[in-house]
Order: C-alpha cells, then sequence, then structure tokens
C-alpha cells in the first residue's frame, strides 16, 4: 500500500491556486463569469475548487491516517485549531464578537475533518457508503419536503429555506453572512451534506489504498467519477445543483468531477511519471491551510491602509491595482485578472521559497 501519492499533493496545490485566484480578483466589479459563483442554482468553475478541497481532505484522511490512526483527541485539536482560525478570520480586523460570522470555510473544513476522521477509524467502508447515501437522500427529503416554520412550505430559496431557518433560529442573524444577512453558504444545516464530500474523498483514498492493478483502480476513479457527473445532472432535475445549499446532487456533481480530476493526475503523474512540472504546484498544497488564512488577511489589512487621492481616500489594494496593474490595460475584466494573477504570482514565489527551504506550517 502507497502511503503518499505525488499526484495528490498536485491537485491539492491546483486547488488551492485557483481558490487564491478567484478569491482575489483586482476588482471585484469586472470578474469573468466562469471566476464567479453561480449567483444561485448552477456551477461555475469557481463552485467547483471548495467541493474539491472537502474531497482532498477525505482522500488525506485515508492516506495518513492507514492503520494507525491518530487518537480521537489529536483530531479534536487539530478540528479545533482550524475552527479557531476561521473564527479569527470573521473577526480580523474589528474583532467584533457580537456581530462575528461563526460559519465559514474553514470552519466547515474542521468539521468536515473531524467528521470524516471519526467515521474513518470508528467503521467499515460499507458503513461509510451507506451513511452517505443517507445524508444525501436525507438531506434532499428535509429540503424539499419539510415545511419551513414561519413559511408554511418547503422551497429552496435563499431567504426561506429550510437550512436559512435552522442558521437564523441557531445563529441569529448577527452572526451569520454579512452579505446575506439571513442565512450563510457555509452554514450549520448544508454542512451536513458537505461531510458527504469529505466521504467521497476517504472512499476515494481507500480504494487508491487497495493492491489492485493500477490500470483497474483509475479506471474504475474515471467511471465512478463520470457516473457521478451523470448521476447529478440527473438529480438536478429535480434537486437542483446548488454550493450554498451544498445540494445532493451539488455534491455528487462536484465529486464526480474531483474524481476525474484526481484520476487524471495519478495517470499522468505516478503512472507515467510526468512528474518534472509538479515541484511549483506542490509548493502550494503543502501550506495549503497557511495560505488560505493569510490570503485572507492581507487584503484585510491592505483595507486598513488608506492612501489619499484627489477623489478621496482609498484602500490601498485599491490604489496600487489602478497605479501599477490598471494603467497597462484598456479592458477592465483583464486589469482585474491581471490583479488576480499577480498576487497569485507573489504567493507562488513565498511559498516556492517555503518549499526549497523546508518549510511546511502543519495545523
Amino acid at each position: 500500500m502507497q502511503n503518499r501519492l505525488l499526484s495528490l499533493d498536485v491537485f491539492r496545490g491546483l486547488t488551492v491556486a485557483a481558490m487564491i485566484l478567484v478569491n482575489n480578483p483586482g476588482d471585484w466589479g469586472h470578474v469573468y463569469a466562469p471566476l464567479l459563483h453561480a449567483h444561485w442554482n448552477g456551477c461555475t468553475p469557481t463552485d467547483l475548487v471548495f467541493p474539491f478541497f472537502l474531497f482532498i481532505v477525505g482522500v488525506s484522511i485515508a492516506f495518513a491516517m492507514g492503520k494507525n490512526p491518530p487518537t480521537v483527541l489529536k483530531i479534536a485539536r487539530r478540528s479545533a485549531t482550524l475552527f479557531g482560525l476561521g473564527l479569527f478570520l470573521s473577526l480580523y480586523p474589528k474583532f467584533n464578537f457580537e456581530t462575528v460570522r461563526i460559519p465559514g470555510v474553514l470552519q466547515r473544513i474542521a468539521i468536515v475533518y473531524f467528521v470524516c476522521s471519526l467515521l474513518y477509524i470508528k467503521t467499515t467502508r460499507k458503513t461509510q457508503i451507506g451513511l452517505l447515501a443517507l445524508v444525501l437522500l436525507a438531506y434532499y427529503v428535509l429540503m424539499t419536503f419539510v415545511p419551513v416554520p414561519g413559511v408554511g412550505y418547503a422551497n429552496l430559496e435563499p431567504e426561506t429555506n429550510l437550512g436559512a431557518w435552522v442558521d437564523r433560529t441557531v445563529l441569529g442573524t448577527n452572526h451569520l453572512w454579512k452579505a446575506a444577512k439571513v442565512w450563510d453558504p457555509e452554514g450549520i444545516f448544508s454542512t451536513i451534506p458537505a461531510v458527504g464530500t469529505g466521504l467521497l474523498g476517504v472512499l476515494t483514498g481507500q480504494w487508491l489504498r487497495t493492491d489492485k492493478p493500477v490500470a483497474e483502480r483509475i479506471a474504475w476513479l474515471f467511471a465512478a467519477g463520470n457516473g457521478l457527473v451523470v448521476t447529478g445532472l440527473i438529480a438536478d432535475l429535480f434537486f437542483p445543483i446548488n454550493k450554498s445549499l451544498w445540494t445532493s446532487s451539488y455534491v455528487l456533481y462536484a465529486g464526480g468531477w474531483a474524481m476525474v480530476g484526481l484520476a487524471l493526475c495519478y495517470w499522468l503523474i505516478d503512472v507515467q511519471g510526468y512528474r518534472k512540472w509538479t515541484t511549483p504546484v506542490v509548493a502550494f498544497g503543502v501550506n495549503a491551510i497557511t495560505v488560505f488564512f493569510l490570503s485572507g488577511i492581507i487584503p484585510r489589512t491592505l483595507a486598513l491602509i488608506k492612501i489619499e487621492t484627489p477623489d478621496g481616500p482609498i484602500s490601498s489594494q485599491l490604489w496600487m491595482q489602478k497605479n501599477l496593474i490598471g494603467v497597462w490595460f484598456v479592458n477592465e475584466y483583464n486589469a482585474s485578472l491581471a490583479g488576480a494573477l499577480t498576487f497569485l504570482t507573489i504567493w507562488f514565489v513565498i511559498l516556492y521559497v517555503m518549499y526549497k527551504k523546508g518549510i511546511i506550517i502543519k495545523v
């Protein structure tokens, strides 16, 4: 059995690089559509980034824990650290505990990691498959058939669906995503099917760790991935693919593409041996949580630093975008993309140097 896959490190690195790119445009008012999330139903390439990462978390659990899993206490400590980092990001820079957003990306990663780790070390593969199916089916039934209190009927609208009601009831509107106010894309209820995305990764990792012939492992992974994509598209007809709700169809669709992506990386890198190009990409993956955390802190910090202009003070980030990058472009969308690519390049240099020096910050 293999204990580590270079292809998994590469897949993680590509996902982290994509995350930096889509989260840091030069100008949020001018972003090409594929680099934005779908407004509600539907799925853009950007909508695949987060489920890919949760899928990778699941695969990594199967490879890292193997037959010598960590203690439950160690798993809990790591999960608590991830959750704490997420809360710090939500608090920074105002540190207003009365209005802090409690859900978030790192918080969801923490919960998915904790639950999937426990399921991996405490249950069998058959049980995990059964739980995955149960979660996806139960979530569909609850979201589409249970009347929402105060509304009187089941629905999938942003402000009135069952998940939004649960989030408001448990957390209150002061602690949800400020852009939506009454619901949260990383809310409590939608984190339940997100665990399903992690479980798909756990099951994939276990399959790749078997002693089956390599060709068989890849073939089945490609087949399963494509099968999930098709199943997700069929399910979309009655339970729309939706990242904010993390619908069951979205779990299947995004998980299928994640399987296909990992299978392709596995075939190219670990089987065919195309490894020379991988080091820069791996550099993004080995410090994934660190770069996510800091790439959230830095823009917030730059927003605090104001620069005076004839039109009034603007953030240092916007000033740099306009005066150092935007001046070279006529098309504002290209200028915004160039800003994102510049930020990505800066991070590449930092992470590449860290990787070459063996600096890996583990959470």
